[in-house]
């Protein structure tokens, strides 16, 4: 006896395999490359069979996967050199005088490291080890504390150069320098609305975070000062190496890469801090890394595969704009609302390797932009790793806090940064220019 399924529910049961899968705890890898290979076969045979390989064939093909390995590898050397303790210094320094001062100026802290490595989980560590002990030092509000370090960390994932992005404009097909390009504005104003946050609420409750007193920035020289400001040109010089040059055209995305590897090694050698420790600790945490992303594009690639050969996303398509009656505009908030709910128990290269094969043509086939949607993606992402039960972030500063620092801390203290950042991203959706300008203005 045969059993015929519709595509839908063929598309149903794919989902609800991976779900389950996800849930007994396999690797996502795992799951979801075990659920399209084996659809292919119970659905075409020894051809169906063959989809992995194809699938691993087009990664190894794939020139600039050589990208991902060479960002990662820049965003460790310069966290575990220490080269970001200079640049918070400086922060430090010079912003103290305002309200808030050094929550502001671990905002910027976050913004210099997302544009040199372009990992929140980078980002993350450097704010809490550098920036939480000296904010808690002087008095500033716990939770305070623990939501500017959380947000302005979320925010490495959208200025270029975005290891996020270069995963979504491979599995989109997209080129990544107009991602790039997408994501600064977007970044800029979410950095815009964090700051603004901080310097009110900490001017009409100065208990939050009040200003270093006069006595403390009359200790520094003008001379120490200065020392301090120029500390900050090193940073300045690898982001200008990774993504200046690259935006100018003089190198490639692969080249812009590789000069981005080369310069944070040699800035941790004349610091004196490339030692065999911190260049094994990088190497092992780049290889980690670059192989989870390797197996997670492979996967992803695989799965697509099926779905595109079963015609599901014409299928889903129907289903939203024919049965449900959904405007163009209503699947585009439906989609970012299964991504708030998935980030809840997901990380961001999961959600994008469960959804792409259906959500990226379906943009495309709606008339979308689909470099504007990747920011929109992307920012759905940075929402979604600060949301309970299971936000990356959430766990990540509770691991990294002192014990008098709760998780009911930690939860509570993204509630107004969350409610900033879906205020953020609704102004992407509706003034679409905040994302697509530069991508605009320098295609």
């Amino acid at each position: 006896m045969s059993i015929n399924f519709s595509y839908e529910a063929i598309a149903l049961i794919l989902f609800g395999s991976m779900a389950l899968l996800l849930l007994t705890g396999q690797r996502v890898f795992g799951a979801i490359g075990f659920v399209g290979a084996l659809a292919g076969l119970l659905l075409w045979g020894r051809g169906g069979a063959e989809m992995p390989f194809n699938a691993a064939i087009t990664v190894m093909n794939w020139f600039p996967m050589i990208t991902l390995p060479l960002f990662v590898f820049m965003g460790y050397m310069l966290s575990e050199s220490g080269i970001a303790n200079d640049l918070y210094r400086m922060f430090h320094v010079w912003m103290g005088p305002l309200p808030g001062g050094l929550a502001v100026g671990t905002v910027a802290l976050m913004v210099a490291i997302s544009a040199m490595n372009g990992l929140s989980v980078a980002g993350m560590a450097i704010g809490a080890s550098i920036a939480l002990p000296e904010m808690l030092k002087r008095g500033y509000d716990k939770r305070m504390v623990s939501g500017v370090i959380q947000a302005g960390s979320s925010l490495g994932i959208m200025m270029p150069p975005s290891v996020v992005m270069v995963l979504y404009g491979m599995i989109a097909r997209q080129p990544v320098n107009s991602l790039w390009l997408a994501g600064v504005g977007p970044a800029v104003l979410l950095a815009i609305l964090f700051v603004a946050y901080i310097v009110i609420r900490c001017k009409l409750n100065p208990a939050l975070g009040a200003p270093l007193s006069s006595e403390e920035r009359d200790s520094l020289s003008r001379r120490e000062k200065r020392r301090l400001l120029l500390a900050g040109l090193l940073p300045v010089a690898i982001i200008f190496s990774v993504t200046g040059l690259f935006f100018m055209g003089v190198t490639s995305l692969v080249e812009s890469s590789a000069a981005g590897a080369l310069v944070s090694g040699l800035a941790a050698l004349i610091k004196g801090r490339l030692t065999k420790k911190v260049l094994r600790v990088t190497l092992l945490q780049t290889l980690s890394v670059s192989c989870m992303f390797m197996w997670i594009i492979m996967a992803a690639l695989c799965f697509s595969a099926v779905f595109d050969g079963l015609g599901a996303v014409h299928a889903i398509k129907n289903l939203f704009l024919g049965e449900w009656g959904l405007s163009p505009w209503g699947i585009l908030i439906v989609m970012q609302l299964s991504y708030l709910i998935m980030g809840m128990f997901l990380d961001d290269t999961a959600m994008l390797v469960i959804v792409a094969p259906l959500y990226i043509p379906l943009i495309k086939s709606l008339g979308f932009d689909p470099i504007w949607y990747g920011v929109l993606y992307t920012v759905t992402c940075q929402i979604a790793y600060m949301t309970p039960p299971f936000g990356y972030n959430l766990f990540l500063m509770k691991a990294m806090a002192p014990n008098d620092l709760t998780l009911k801390d930690i939860y509570s203290s993204i509630v107004p940064f969350v409610l900033i950042m879906v205020v953020g991203l609704v102004l992407i959706m509706v003034f679409p220019q905040v994302a697509m300008y530069l991508p605009n203005k320098f295609r």
